[in-house]
Formats: structure tokens, C-alpha cells, sequence
């Protein structure tokens, strides 16, 4: 992956645009503050990855309105914590969805609760995704990873999809921990990527050194709150990716962040 470097054309735009040169993928890091929320538009098809606390549901609601998306070919929660599937809520009371997936069919919380009223509201079941499942939007491919073991601690049954268009790849992480991580890396379940979105907000507890050295990511994307009271991103996570020479975006500092592409070129347009 690091021989595509000089093949890929990085443009940080300070000033945020809602157009981009390349315009066949666009994968969107919301700026959910301590939360992720991840849209992904491909060849006309969207996915929404996570959306955030419940407090986000209506910047959800307002962001998908923005980009007029009506239709969500996936909704995905990588796992059950209200940070992570709290807005989706929203998300479903703007635009249909196709198919709602979730690392988990159950789980006792009024987010996630909500989130699955709000998917039998459109007459859909949600569904477990397992790892060796694929999908398409578009022209991408995604795959699903993992998890490949169940753990007592939510964060580690995480989703991790590892979607490729082209010449490019993003792996998305969720809330994954140190066990994870390192059942996929047993496996050799972890592939190069282009962009890494880096687990459980720059977690302390998450991205190894031995994790970046099968990844090398030549960005990496932390979704993270202003003064958040768990001191995420933690300095040894942005250290060891300083180490690994990516270039790391942070939501907030950045604000949203959305990376487009024709498959080759990589554009990246910041709100800040």
C-alpha cells in the first residue's frame, strides 16, 4: 500500500464544500463529538455506519436531509452502546432503509431499544452481522472481519469492515480493544488500508503498534469529542501513528471530515 502513495492526490481543504472533484465514493466522519457516525454514499447507493449519542438523532436527521439521501441502503451499528447507535433513531425517521444490521440483535438499553422500534416502524428486522459476510454498495466491496469471538466487554464485539474501491480502502473499527485486535491479527484478518478509522476514539486500550505494521494506513480519522472527560485521543495512540507516518484528522478539530474518490485520487475536505 505504501507503493500507491505517490499515486494518490491529497487535497486538505480548509474551507468545507459539499462538492467534490471525485465524486464516485465519499466516505463522511460526522462530527458526533465523543461518538461515531459514518456515512458512505458509492455509485448513488448509501450506507450509514453508527450514529452517534442519542442527543445526535437530530443533527442525523439534519445531515442526511442536507445531502437529500431518502434512501439508506445499509444502516449498520457496530455494537450496542449509546454512543454508537443512539442517533440512528434519527437517521431512521428521515430516510428508508433497505436492511439494518447490528453485532447484535438484543441488548438491553433504551438506545438500542429505540434504535430497533425504530427499524420494525419500516417493517425490517435487525439483523446480526458475522464475520465472512459481504457486501456491496455500489461498486465497493465491503467485507466484514469481525468480531470472531464474543467477549463479556461490549467494545470488543465490535464490527470491523474493511470496504475496498478500487485502488482504495477504508477500515472501520468501532469501539475495538486490545483482544480484538489481536484475535484478527492472529488470523491474518487484517488487510492494508488507505484510511483507518482508529478504534474506540484513540483509546489508550486500542491501535497497537503491531495492528498499524499490518495496516499501514496513510491516514487515519479519530472521532472524538472536545475536552472529553476520558482524555481520548490518548498520546501513545497518536504517537505510535506518528510513528507509522499517517497523517492523522480529528473531528474535533476538524469538524466533518469527508474523503472522496474516483477509486485512485484521494480527496479530503474538512469543515475546519
Amino acid at each position: 500500500m505504501k507503493k500507491n502513495l505517490l499515486k494518490i492526490i491529497c487535497l486538505l481543504i480548509i474551507s468545507f464544500f459539499t462538492t467534490s472533484i471525485f465524486a464516485d465514493i465519499k466516505v463522511h466522519f460526522i462530527d458526533v463529538g465523543q461518538a461515531d457516525s459514518i456515512l458512505i454514499q458509492c455509485d448513488g447507493e448509501n450506507l450509514l455506519l453508527d450514529g452517534g449519542n442519542k442527543a445526535d438523532s437530530s443533527l442525523i436527521f439534519s445531515y442526511l436531509k442536507k445531502y437529500e439521501i431518502t434512501n439508506l441502503k445499509y444502516v449498520i451499528n457496530s455494537h450496542p452502546h449509546e454512543d454508537h447507535v443512539g442517533g440512528l433513531s434519527g437517521a431512521l425517521n428521515f430516510a428508508k432503509a433497505n436492511q439494518v444490521f447490528s453485532s447484535f440483535s438484543e441488548y438491553n438499553s433504551k438506545a438500542f431499544n429505540d434504535f430497533v422500534k425504530n427499524t420494525e416502524k419500516q417493517n425490517i428486522q435487525v439483523e446480526v452481522l458475522k464475520a465472512g459476510r459481504e457486501l456491496s454498495l455500489g461498486n465497493a466491496k465491503i467485507k466484514v472481519l469481525g468480531p470472531i469471538y464474543y467477549d463479556d466487554k461490549m467494545n470488543n464485539n465490535s464490527l470491523v469492515l474493511h470496504l475496498v474501491y478500487d485502488e482504495i480502502s477504508f477500515l472501520f473499527t468501532g469501539d475495538m480493544e486490545f483482544d480484538e485486535e489481536r484475535s484478527l491479527l492472529d488470523l491474518d484478518l487484517i488487510p492494508q488500508c488507505t484510511v483507518l478509522k482508529v478504534a474506540h476514539h484513540g483509546s489508550e486500550n486500542a491501535t497497537s503498534y503491531r495492528l498499524l505494521r499490518s495496516v499501514l494506513p496513510q491516514f487515519a480519522v479519530i472521532s472524538v469529542g472536545k475536552n472529553n472527560p476520558y482524555n481520548h485521543p490518548n498520546e501513545s495512540v497518536l504517537s505510535k501513528l506518528e510513528d507509522a507516518q499517517t497523517k492523522v484528522f480529528r473531528t474535533d478539530l476538524n469538524g466533518d471530515i469527508i474523503f472522496s474518490s474516483d477509486g485512485k485520487k484521494l480527496e479530503i475536505m474538512c469543515e475546519r
